[in-house]
Parts: structure tokens; sequence; C-alpha cells
């Protein structure tokens, strides 16, 4: 007797797989606006942590560079200090006076009255030399210096010489003749006894080029010398009054320095300069020696000892550094976070 369980079951047929159902598609999620967000912050923190370890670190340098400066200040003053006392015989000192006379240099008022106060000062110091190669300068600056010498030889009571080198003219002749004695070679530059005030006009430049000068001033002479403006005959009157003026301070100054050894010409006054030689001839100077001859022949004191301040290795790097350190400033404030 069969029924349907005894009825064998054939293998299942395999069914195509293009004939499949698709199963159904799992669609990739969007990105949610949660992530975004956490991807801004952190990297605003990683940006703020770099900027604040940039800051901690620059500060580090700050304060090992000011401990560095200061102690090459203190170095530098030190040896200077240790210089000064150092010569405690008789000899002759030594002030000099190089390159231009102008604020901020190597011959301004500044540094030649502090190294002619320490010459004057010292108890050994038999006499004052200035070794003098210049052109000249500030009448200002070149004043200053040549009353000063005059206030420390009265208070001092000790003889000041002035050794010109390779030229002595206008305001170094100016400090030169608050001198004793005036010593030159045969072939130095000296002289030049005058006053001059130089510039520019573009005025006929502008007008073929076409060009307008606006320049708008409270008061009519404010912009008088303007190279770009037209320099009226008042304004010259002006400025020609005001020269003759310095210049007759600077004829005085030399009459009262060399007195009756003066040997005055017409064009004495008038800018011109001359040889050693011709300087000595006309009493401009005294006679021919160096500073060694000075010292021995004259001063009778041949050790010489410099008071010239001079800008030690130390002041240098200070200079320097101090200038690295204010670049280094601008720059780590411009890459510091900005709020706009």
């Amino acid at each position: 007797m069969s029924s349907e369980d005894d009825t064998p079951t054939s293998p299942a047929t395999p069914v195509p797989e293009a004939s499949r159902p698709a199963a159904p598609s799992v669609a990739p999620a969007a990105p949610s606006a949660r992530s975004a967000t956490d991807t801004v912050l952190e990297q605003f923190a990683h940006e703020y942590i770099r900027e604040r370890r940039n800051a901690r670190r620059w500060s580090l340098t700050l304060r090992l560079g000011w401990l560095l400066l200061f102690a090459l200040v203190a170095w530098g003053l030190l040896t200077q200090n240790n210089h000064a006392s150092a010569p405690n015989g008789p000899h002759t000192a030594l002030v000099e006076l190089r390159g231009e006379i102008a604020v901020d240099t190597e011959a301004s008022a500044d540094v030649l009255l502090s190294g002619l106060r320490s010459a004057f000062e010292d108890s050994g110091a038999q006499a004052v030399v200035i070794r003098i190669n210049s052109p000249g300068g500030s009448p200002v600056q070149a004043g200053i210096i040549h009353d000063e010498i005059l206030r420390l030889k009265a208070k001092h009571d000790k003889e000041v010489y002035a050794v010109v080198e390779e030229s002595c003219a206008s305001g170094a002749y100016y400090v030169a003749v608050a001198a004793d004695s005036i010593y030159v070679d045969k072939a130095s530059i000296v002289g030049s006894i005058g006053v001059l005030m130089d510039g520019f006009g573009f005025t006929s430049l502008m007008e073929k080029l076409g060009v307008e000068r606006r320049m708008i001033t409270a008061g009519s002479n404010k912009g008088m010398l303007d190279p770009f403006s037209p320099l009226s005959e008042s304004q010259r009157a002006f400025a020609q009054s005001m020269l003759d003026q310095i210049h007759q301070q600077f004829i005085k100054v030399v009459k009262d320095g060399r007195g009756e050894r003066l040997k005055e010409t017409p064009e004495t006054f008038s800018g011109l300069f001359w040889s050693g030689e011709e300087a000595v001839r006309q009493g401009l100077a005294d006679g021919f020696g160096n500073l060694e001859f000075v010292a021995r022949e004259i001063v009778k004191a041949e050790e010489v000892i410099d008071y010239t301040p001079h800008e030690n290795v130390a002041e240098r790097l200070a200079k320097r550094f101090g200038a690295a350190v204010g670049e280094g400033a601008v720059k780590a404030l411009r890459n510091l976070p900005q709020l706009h």
C-alpha cells in the first residue's frame, strides 16, 4: 500500500542565479551633522594646542634671550671699566675723532665727550691729544665738543693737542681750534671754514612730466626747501641769512682759537681747504707731526693710552640680539590666532 511518504524525493533542481530574487540593498548611511562638527572641533583643538606650544616655546626663548643680553652687557661694562682703570702712570691721553661728526656716530658729541672727560680726569694723563680724521659734519655737534674742550682745559689745567691725519675740514676744524696746538702732515687736508645747505629741486622736471605737487600747509613758509616746490626769493634770502649767521659763529671760533697765529687772507673763510703744508704757512696749524711725535717730543710722555669709547664685542652682540628679538617678536605676534 503506497502513500505520499513512501514516494522517493528527487534531488532539488538548482535555481539559476539570475532568476533568484534580489536581496534588499542597504543604502550607506549619510554623514551625520554630528561627525562634521566633531571634525571641526578636533581641528580647532589641534591648532589651539599647536599655537599654545609655540607661545610657550617663544616665551622661554625670550626669557633666555634677555638673560643672555643682560650677561653680555654686564660683561661689556665690566671689561670697559677694567680697561679705563688700567693706566696709573704718566702718559699721553688719546681721544680719536674719526668720520662724520653727527648724532649716533662714533664722532658724535656724546661719544667724544665721554672719552674727553675720562682723559682729563685721569691724574696720570700729562696732556690730551685729539687725533682727527674727519670731513666735518654737524655744526651743533662740533660746537658742543669745542665748548666742552675749553671747559675741561680750564677746569683741569691740561694742554690739549690736535693731531691731523688725512683730513680736518669744516666741523672737524671747528673742534681742532679748541686745542692749544694743531699738528698736521704735509699732505693733510685742512680748512673748509664755511657752511652749506644742499638739496635738489624737481619743479621743472615735474612740469615736463605733467606732475602736480599737492602740499597743504598752515604757515606760508612751512614747506620751505621742499624739493618739489619752488623756492621763493624771500625763502632763499632767509636761508642765506641763517647760513651767514652760522658762518660768523665759525669765523669767531677760529679767530679766538688761533689768535695772532692766524695769517688771514681774503680766502681764509671762503670755504677753501689747503694741504697741511699750506695750513702751517697760513697759521691754520702749528707744525708737522703725528701722534707719536707729539707724545714723545711735545708732551714728554711717550706712553699713549686710548680713552676713546669703543663699541666692544658684547655691545655689538647685544644690539644685534636686540634687533633679532624684536623681529622675532613681530613674527610671533603675526602667527598668533586672530579674532575677526
